[in-house]
């Protein structure tokens, strides 16, 4: 885990509807609307319309994404990454 700690962290989006990422930890979830990112900058929310993740390759930190993107939000990814905790469990606490 630790060497995908180093990993640089590199966004490129053409047109809004085609996007490469790299950096990335972990994917949190996914659906149509909303994909979220654990990545090493922290977690990355994105949210649009017809969303789908067509390459995925956590070895090497990569994700290839298509739809149209709507919005791009970070934010910190220390709450996820307590020890024991779900995302589930933190939503409803």
């Amino acid at each position: 885990m630790e060497e995908k700690l180093n990993l640089s962290h590199m966004l490129m989006l053409k047109n809004r509807d085609k996007g490469n990422l790299t950096g990335v930890l972990d994917v949190i979830s996914f659906d149509e609307n909303t994909i979220v990112l654990d990545t090493d900058m922290g977690l990355l929310t994105i949210k649009g319309k017809d969303l789908h993740v067509s390459r995925l390759t956590l070895d090497k930190g990569e994700i290839d994404l298509e739809g149209h993107v709507d919005s791009l939000v970070y934010s910190s990814n220390e709450s996820y990454r307590k020890a024991g905790q779900s995302l589930l469990s933190r939503l409803f606490k």
